[in-house]
């Protein structure tokens, strides 16, 4: 293996340095010149060639295979000025230029091709959304704060099921299943228990990768989907903050200059932001009729609370910080650091609590003789959480996990090679009391070794993507292949087939059972390393790792130079899935539980943008099923009919004034029926139990059909209205109206069994908010 991977490095270097050796690069990077930012998805050409690329999200273009000579360098992007600048190309020779573009004119419908449409034709991008924070604000939003966790369920293919600790499923995947990065480390609890909220703030974020399935070899660990999320780097020319406040939270950030960027220099700068929730205490004032809801059942057992007294009892804490050092020829290195905290208090009944903190550090070398571009990140984190309920049988689940990946990274004219190695290390501890009083733990600490390879090539009007990632499980001593293709026909220059598939794998388990609909307790396991059967039967499995198989087909077309459609089938073959089996009955039972699935459907996306407008429609037809060995049946996220309408409009002489709306429709999500009730006798004194005038607990009967029942379909409108006020040139404030669920739908949550009272989402929750910037 060791050979092999030797050999094949040592082919692609001898080859680039042969091709370098005869003609000449360029490369470089592309600023903003107010703020040193870096231009995403930028176009950049040499004038009266053929010769061209976009800029990546560091803003990093490479150009090669240049034969040598003087040349006009040409850098366009929507909203800013062109720039051209003079070069130089030697023969064997890599140029290095940085580009500062100053904000124009120019504007959107002007434009004929955006670089994002260039960027469309130049790579596979099967089944990703790249989503900015100029989007994610355009969403109505919650109390007028922004946040990811509201954008994402606007996606196609993604569904969150509920407003109050729901949890996020994108194309079959369950929220163990979909891996969510920040600056390369996996957090393991994005969301807040108050579904509106994510842990990242709006403000730092440069740009989101949503890869909904057949995602290349770059990444694994995970066998549904991939949310990879980049925040940005300090303003490197001057100090600017923004403070918010609204009924929900407040947060504040600061970013400035450490050592100013001067053009052709390095820069040294930092980003700190905080934010804190007070709707526990703001609720009782503003929305006391909110508490209505607030029925929870935990554990997906038969206890219930209502709390109509205490409002709504979240409250959480985000802390994060970056220190960004970048050299004069676009080398860079950032050390970053987080502090999140959750908590959900029913005083008497329940009370849960989670914390996650960590820090790492991401590099990039840009070696001035050589043609490699070399990557690499050092991560830490810790996460806890702890469940007290009133039987006073606690939960808890840790998880240190620690990372250390390189990669590396050639670039040719028509193609780009890339290879990179992974080390992942992580111990969990967790215990489990199930409602049989069997408890369930495990301490463990497990690693795992990973390659890849991945290699694109632009054949006139076809793109070839092929990778490959190894993944060694040494807990299991378990090594899986992991094969997968990406590739894009441009038919013409609006229309453009796609395809990506591949195999997948993981080791992680959560201890959500999918079973129920509220769970805020979100604990993790490794993989087991005892015996496990498939399902329903005791013959044992091959392996104990989950897998799946992904197959995705895709057509874009761009309808006029504003208007973007795309549309994808996809399959999801889960061919192993493991869950803790919480219906252990004996202490000889097995701790875990295996499954077998499928998730199929299809997305359609239509978007619309031009200087004042922004639509997005989206419509996704879906079925997500499993097997147990016993019955095949729909899951409780199986949402078979999915509809998302998106309008931003601004307008007013400066555009000072926005309007937006976003409307949501779903099918009824499945749940298990109820066949009957019977006295459940506990034996609270034993032998001694007198069963003729005791009073036992009342047991529920479920039907024998899982998850046969459907809820009544979802829909909700939410609208906001912004009125911006420029003081300066850099300072402004925003008041946001927005209202959530506008025409107060009660949309049904869950029906409490043993009451028979119906159980609602969040009702109408109108907001005032403020924004400044400076």
């Amino acid at each position: 293996m060791n050979k092999l991977l030797y050999a094949v490095c040592c082919f692609f270097t001898n080859l680039s340095t042969t091709v370098y050796a005869q003609t000449g690069s360029v490369r470089g990077n592309v600023f903003d010149k107010e703020t040193g930012e870096p231009i995403i998805s930028g176009t950049i050409r040499i004038q009266g060639t053929t010769i061209g690329t976009n800029t990546n999200v560091d803003g990093f273009f490479s150009l090669t295979n240049i034969d040598a000579g003087s040349y006009k360098l040409v850098a366009t992007y929507i909203g800013y000025d062109s720039l051209v600048v003079d070069i130089r190309i030697e023969s064997g020779g890599i140029t290095y230029k940085s580009m500062y573009m100053m904000e124009g004119g120019v504007e959107l419908d002007i434009v004929q091709v955006s670089a994002e449409k260039e960027k469309a034709r130049n790579e596979v991008r099967v089944s990703t959304v790249r989503v900015t924070p100029k989007q994610i604000k355009a969403l109505p939003s919650t109390g007028g704060e922004a946040d990811i966790a509201q954008y994402l369920p606007v996606l196609p293919g993604i569904v969150f099921t509920g407003d109050q600790g729901g949890q996020l499923y994108i194309r079959g995947g369950s929220p163990i299943q979909n891996k969510i990065l920040l600056d390369g480390m996996t957090i393991y609890n994005p969301f807040h228990s108050i579904g509106f909220f994510s842990v990242f703030e709006t403000e730092a974020i440069r740009s989101v990768d949503v890869l909904t399935g057949g995602f290349n070899a770059e990444y694994g660990g995970r066998i549904s989907a991939i949310v990879d999320i980049k925040t940005k780097e300090g303003n490197k020319k001057r100090m600017s903050g923004v403070v918010s406040a609204n009924p929900f939270l407040g947060k504040v950030l600061l970013e400035g200059p450490i050592k100013k960027l001067e053009e052709g220099g390095g820069s040294t700068s930092f980003i700190f932001t905080g934010k804190h929730s007070y709707i526990n205490e703001t609720s009782t004032i503003f929305y006391p009729y909110a508490a209505d809801t607030s029925l929870y059942n935990f554990s997906g057992a038969d206890t219930t609370i209502n709390k109509e007294d205490l409002g709504l009892p979240y409250s959480f804490t985000d802390l994060y910080g970056k220190l960004s050092f970048v050299a004069p020829n676009g080398s860079k290195l950032n050390l970053f650091g987080f502090n999140f905290k959750d908590k959900v208090d029913f005083t008497g009944f329940a009370n849960l609590e989670w914390k996650n903190f960590g820090a790492g550090a991401d590099f990039t070398l840009v070696p001035a003789t050589s043609s490699m571009i070399v990557g690499g990140n050092v991560t830490y984190s810790n996460y806890e959480i702890q469940l007290i309920e009133k039987d006073d049988a606690p939960r808890f689940s840790s998880i240190n996990s620690f990372t250390a990946g390189l990669d590396f990274t050639y670039f040719g004219r028509n193609n780009e090679f890339k290879y990179g190695f992974e080390l992942n290390g992580f111990s969990t501890n967790f215990r489990f009391q199930n409602f049989l009083g069997i408890i369930i733990e495990q301490e463990d600490f497990t690693t795992e070794l990973s390659g890849f390879f991945k290699y694109r090539q632009k054949f006139n009007k076809l793109i070839v993507e092929p990778s490959v990632r190894f993944q060694y499980y040494a807990s299991l001593s378990d090594f899986s292949v992991e094969p997968r293709l990406g590739l894009k026909y441009n038919a013409t220059g609006s229309l453009r087939f796609k395809f990506a598939g591949g195999i997948y794998s993981q080791n992680l388990i959560s201890t959500v059972n999918e079973r129920d609909v509220v769970n805020l307790f979100v604990g993790f396991l490794s993989g087991p390393e005892e015996t496990i059967y498939k399902p329903g039967t005791t013959e044992k499995t091959s392996h104990n790792l989950q897998k799946a198989i992904h197959g995705i087909f895709g057509i874009e077309y761009d309808l006029t130079k504003n208007i973007e459609v795309n549309v994808e089938p996809y399959y999801k073959k889960f061919t192993q899935l493991i869950n803790v089996n919480r219906n252990k009955l004996v202490a000889t039972d097995p701790n875990y539980a295996t499954e077998t699935g499928d998730a199929y459907g299809i997305d359609f996306s239509l978007k619309f943008e031009n200087k004042s407008t922004y639509v997005w429609l989206t419509y996704s037809y879906a079925h997500v099923n499993r097997d147990d060995g016993f019955q095949v049946y729909p899951t409780i996220f199986d949402r078979r009919h999915n509809i998302n309408a998106l309008i931003t409009y601004s307008f007013g002489s400066d555009m000072q004034w926005e309007a937006s709306g976003r409307w949501n429709m779903g099918s009824g999500f499945p749940f298990t029926q109820t066949a009957g009730f019977y006295e459940n006798e506990i034996f609270q004194d034993g032998l001694n139990t007198d069963i003729l005038t005791n009073n036992g607990e009342l047991g529920i009967v479920y039907s024998e059909n899982r998850n046969g029942g459907r809820l009544p379909y979802y829909h909700r409108l939410d609208l906001s209205f912004k009125r911006i006020f420029t003081f300066s040139k850099y300072s402004k404030l925003e008041i946001i109206a927005s209202v959530t669920n506008a025409y107060n739908r009660e949309n049904i949550f869950f029906v409490d069994r043993v009451t028979n009272s119906r159980v609602n989402q969040l009702p109408i929750l109108p907001s005032l908010g403020i924004v400044f910037s400076f």
